[in-house]
């Protein structure tokens, strides 16, 4: 596991000469082109590096044909960027030397660092502090390099580059580990995907994910980045990178692992139960419009569609095919999706029944086997699909018929001919001979061997399509709030329900009392039925204490029950600090939401909306997003709850104030981000959507963990 590193500032020099240096030195080269330290100048001379390569070895004149220098000063000329292969021990004197050499890049292959132990991790320190005193930007230590095609630079000794380098591409592939990175590179190899630069990352004493994603996002030679990542160091250059590749339309499809548990804190509120860590990545993937990977075959499948298929434009999917149930499969597999798969016109449906009475060309288009009696029929069913049809994306089954020697080249001619000028993404599903398959990629037609991969793709498409044309968040939506401070202290109910009332939320007039006898006066004064609630800055949940009595009606009653609930919370939390009896007229009638605001440790604080009341975590039915956010932005997370018909007035209900929600979850947004450096969490739970306006009927603010 990574370990942190001191927090110093980062030197002003970006990552050219990382990425594109004009000369590199190999510090501990090796004559054999199979060791460590040999590898890289045989990738480098094989991949036609245009600079000047510096072998330094003491040992030897000349190493792989190059001259050999006995160390970096030397060297005659510059050197702009150094591979320290090396061990451990060794690798302080040569940052040294590298700094006065004047290298503004290295990268560092050795093990032995913060991945070991406390010695290993006060090392890769002492690495750090010398790279910020001579301005180095440092890759690794415990990494396996990049690789740059478009100008050769190979400083690695990745497995993935023997044999051959992958196709000249414009895909980017960065990675923190850098085994599993040598995998997906040798799996893009071998699917053919074009890969412009690739980078492995490791502790990340200095460089990080985040980084080179940036890097890469501003290049003009990419166009799509898969990033493997098992920590996140520096979440606010990756957030802007993020959202800069939205800005941009270039796809990043990301595969986060290292799922994290959520802290034995968190059950002091539902808000932090429900935006566990992983959540709060994914959250911000989806608010960044970066798509996320489960599996290895995921991240590469869309890639692969990012670099071949044209964008999409929309998300009604035709699908063309000889087999009915291969139809019927992708169809399931579209709705999966959230893809459409709407019906052909029916005048083209009569039209081609006309044609070939066998078939059934609805969407699925299902031309049947006769398609071997009938060529033609591929032709007319497309023709009219695309014609008449109106579809975003298309995909085509044509199972074995595709590896056909007869028919396998008409089916791609045919294809080929039809769709070039269309612009749409399209998926071919079936067997493909290698000659065929470079022939139908040419032509900007993806190829799959899995009917539902090949929807998913095309899906993920379609999922960019939305992300790159949502207008982004506005800052100057925001609510403006003032200044409202949260000390670090937990606050009791009366006391949080004040600050919330003070950020812009509605709350119920209410009265804190201390005794039995002044909860029945209260009552009797109101004269309508009372809801009565515990009021102690250590007790989280009061229903689970008997600390919450509702529609309490007369003065007699209502003491009564004073008297069993704190007879029933002296019992059940005995060292519980009671502050009071908090009493209140009933709410009314509306739906309850669950609005909390939590800090991630990694991504910062995050809001959540969710269903609420004493079903939020058995519902869990919530969004969430990094705060704060505009009413815009809440609006949407609340009109895409499950929960959200009930809001919207399903089943004869009366229609609710989601605008108002949609703002009381915005100002806690901005509450919560004023104040992250001293606050965990704040929750409302339940907030009372009503048909007009909201009210909060209970708040909680726990203060920061140290």
């Amino acid at each position: 596991m990574m370990q942190s590193n001191p927090k110093i500032s980062q030197p002003q020099n970006g990552l050219d000469k990382l990425f594109s240096p004009a000369s590199v030195a190999v510090v501990g080269a090796s004559a054999d082109p199979a060791r460590i330290g040999g590898r890289p100048i045989s990738y480098l001379l094989r991949a036609g590096f245009k600079g000047q390569i510096y072998p330094v070895n003491p040992n030897r004149d000349t190493v792989q044909g190059l001259a050999s220098y006995p160390d970096l000063a030397s060297i005659p000329g510059p050197v702009d960027f150094a591979v320290l292969s090396v061990s451990a021990g060794a690798i302080v004197d040569a940052m040294r030397a590298c700094g006065e050499k004047g290298v503004r890049a290295v990268v560092i292959f050795s093990a032995g660092f913060s991945e070991m132990n406390a010695q290993g991790a006060a090392l890769q320190d002492e690495v750090l502090t010398i790279a910020r005193h001579y301005g180095i930007r440092v890759l690794g230590p415990n990494c396996l390099g990049l690789y740059n095609a478009a100008n050769g630079h190979s400083p690695t000794f990745t497995s993935g580059l023997e044999g051959a380098a992958p196709p000249l591409g414009r895909i980017g592939l960065i990675t923190q580990s850098g085994a599993y990175g040598t995998h997906l590179l040798s799996m893009a190899k071998a699917r053919r995907l074009g890969i412009g630069i690739w980078v492995s990352t490791g502790n990340e004493v200095d460089v990080t994910t985040a980084e080179c994603l940036e890097y890469l996002i501003e290049s003009p030679d990419v166009d799509a980045v898969g990033l493997y990542m098992e920590g996140i160091r520096d979440p606010e250059t990756l957030i802007r990178a993020l959202n800069r590749a939205r800005a941009l339309r270039k796809p990043v499809v990301v595969m986060k692992v290292g799922v994290s548990e959520v802290g034995s804190a968190a059950a002091q509120s539902h808000t932090a139960s429900l935006a566990g860590a992983d959540a709060s990545v994914q959250a911000v993937l989806d608010q960044t419009g970066a798509m996320r990977a489960r599996t290895t075959e995921d991240l590469l499948d869309v890639l692969y569609a990012a670099s071949i298929a044209a964008p999409a434009k929309g998300e009604n999917l035709g699908i063309l095919t000889v087999s009915g149930g291969a139809g019927v499969l992708m169809a399931d597999a579209a709705d999966a999706e959230g893809l459409s798969v709407p019906p052909m016109p029916a005048a083209a449906v009569a039209r081609l029944l006309e044609r070939n009475p066998f078939s059934a060309p609805h969407n699925p288009v299902d031309i049947t086997a006769h398609a071997l009696n009938d060529f033609s029929l591929i032709e007319e069913n497309l023709t009219a699909m695309l014609d008449d049809g109106g579809y975003d994306l298309l995909v085509a089954f044509f199972t074995s018929l595709t590896a056909s020697p007869v028919l396998g080249p008409r089916i791609q001619k045919t294809l080929s001919d039809l769709l070039k000028s269309r612009d749409l993404p399209v998926a071919l599903v079936g067997q493909v001979p290698d000659a065929l398959l470079q022939a139908y990629e040419a032509d900007g037609i993806m190829v799959f061997d899995d009917p539902s991969r090949a929807v998913a793709a095309l899906a993920a498409l379609a999922g960019f399509q939305r992300a790159f044309d949502a207008v982004p968040e506005d800052a100057s939506d925001l609510p403006h709030l003032g200044k409202i401070e949260l000390q670090p202290r937990s606050y009791g109910e009366d006391e949080a329900k004040a600050l919330i009332q003070k950020a812009g939320i509605e709350i119920l007039q209410e009265v804190l009392v201390q005794t039995p006898e002044e909860v029945g006066a209260f009552a009797a004064r109101l004269g309508l039925p009372v809801a009565m609630k515990i009021v102690s800055p250590d007790i989280a949940h009061k229903s689970e204490v008997g600390g919450v009595a509702l529609n309490l009606t007369g003065q007699q009653a209502t003491q009564d029950a004073a008297r069993d609930m704190l007879a029933s919370v002296s019992a059940r939390a005995p060292q519980a600090r009671i502050s009071g009896l908090l009493v209140s007229p009933m709410a009314g009638d509306g739906v309850e939401l669950i609005l909390g605001a939590k800090r991630d440790e990694v991504m910062g604080m995050m809001i959540m909306v969710g269903l609420g009341g004493v079903f939020t975590e058995i519902m869990q039915d919530v969004a969430l997003a990094r705060a704060p956010i505009t009413p815009g932005r809440a609006e949407a997370m609340l009109r895409g709850l499950k929960g959200a018909p009930l809001l919207q007035g399903a089943r004869g209900r009366p229609t609710l104030d989601i605008a108002a929600a949609a703002k009381a979850v915005s100002r806690l947004s901005v509450l919560a981000e004023q104040n992250a450096a001293t606050i965990e969490s704040i929750e409302i739970n339940p907030l009372l959507v009503r048909e007009t306006g909201v009210v909060a009927l209970d708040a909680l603010i726990l203060p920061r963990q140290t």
